[in-house]
């Protein structure tokens, strides 16, 4: 304690054997060494391998961003994490560092630790960053991307038709780009209860032969009454005519088109449109004793064959609807619901039947809806294009 307190006497009077000039060299030095060191420490945990140093990165999102054009890319440029999640200006990239600091208080205590503790709160921690970029305008995105620097002439047509409304408004990019570097959490992955309700009046309801059902979701179609040689599936809001039922199985027919060139193992709904109806087994597909033709035409847009077939199947599954037009409320709502985060949302008669597989793939990687909505929600987008509605454009 006394010689704290010689120090604390000798620091409160004036100098008397050391210059004024001596002690602001040595402060200016002293702030540049304390300066350099805070810069190279600020820098050193600003580095991908900092970020993946912990394995609950390193052995989860770390994997996903491998995966994707940010890794690996026709141009050879790469995002790391910090070009992702760490602003480049230096207030915003503090502040970062502050948030993050929690990150340290999850590894000491275990947070994410495992992969199912990880995959458990992945959800919550999404929504956070997401809530981030959206607050600050999608700022890391924008070190890269900007709109004001986008060629418009070069961009492919389906591009600009998002992307400049989004500029026009000067959108952020996250409202449509969540899981393009990382995958999306499983809790997103949801069945709407509407779906779920029809599934469930399906189950319950009671087929009459002779009369037509419609498919509320995929089944598995057996060529024969015992369930034991698989035909294929039947896609959701496929239209069949039930030619008999008993207890679990019932015997149905499929009315559809084939084009004769290759297997033949997609069924369609409509002449020179590709509405899938089912998907067939190899073996199926070349069973020529389980199709019924009754007209060939040739598709003069393509040159290709079709022929109009009928086929019958078995299946157990308890999957029909005797209306279709609830089927396609539900894959109505869920289309202009998913699609009108991003922007207003294509009418279905905006394309033709045969252009909506395209728009549609580049759209829904965007929403959180399963394999089965985007089936039935394609379907609806097909049979209401311009090819049916009058409202065409």
């Amino acid at each position: 304690m006394r010689i704290l307190k010689t120090i604390w006497q000798t620091l409160k009077r004036p100098p008397v054997h050391i210059s004024l000039g001596v002690i602001v060299l040595l402060s200016f030095i002293g702030g540049v060494i304390f300066w350099g060191g805070f810069n190279t420490a600020l820098e050193a945990t600003n580095t991908e391998k900092f970020c993946v140093s912990c394995h609950e990165m390193s052995d989860n999102v770390y994997q996903e961003l491998q995966q994707t054009v940010h890794w690996e890319n026709r141009t050879g440029v790469r995002a790391t994490c910090p070009d992702c999640h760490v602003p480049h200006n230096w207030t915003d990239k503090i502040a970062r560092k502050m948030q993050a600091s929690k990150e340290v208080w999850g590894t000491i205590f275990g947070t994410i630790d495992t992969r199912e503790k990880f995959l458990e709160k992945r959800l919550e921690l999404a929504q956070h960053e997401w809530q981030r970029f959206s607050a600050n305008d999608s700022l890391e995105c924008r070190n890269c991307h900007d709109y004001d620097s986008m060629d418009w002439n070069r961009m492919s047509d389906e591009a600009v038709r998002f992307m400049r409304p989004a500029a026009e408004k000067n959108q952020s990019c996250i409202d449509c780009h969540k899981g393009i570097a990382h995958e999306l959490p499983e809790q997103m992955n949801f069945k709407n209860p509407m779906l779920a309700r029809l599934e469930q009046q399906a189950e319950n309801t009671r087929l009459e032969a002779d009369q037509v059902y419609y498919t509320v979701k995929p089944i598995t179609l057996y060529e024969d009454e015992a369930l034991t040689q698989t035909a294929g599936t039947l896609e959701s809001a496929s239209e069949v005519t039930i030619l008999s039922s008993s207890g679990d199985k019932s015997q149905l027919a499929i009315n559809s088109w084939r084009k004769t060139k290759g297997f033949g193992r997609v069924l369609y709904e409509d002449f020179g449109q590709n509405i899938t109806s089912a998907i067939l087994e190899k073996d199926t597909a070349q069973n020529d004793a389980l199709f019924e033709r009754s007209e060939e035409k040739v598709d003069e847009l393509t040159g290709l064959t079709w022929n109009k077939v009928t086929a019958q199947f078995w299946t157990d599954d308890k999957a029909f609807t005797p209306s279709q037009e609830a089927l396609w409320d539900y894959a109505s709502e869920t289309y202009s619901n998913g699609c009108s985060v991003c922007h207003s949302e294509p009418a279905p008669g905006h394309f033709d039947t045969n252009t909506w597989p395209a728009m549609f793939a580049g759209m829904v990687g965007f929403t959180n809806m399963d394999a089965q909505t985007q089936a039935l929600v394609l379907k609806y987008l097909q049979t209401h294009s311009s090819d049916y509605s009058n409202a065409a454009h």
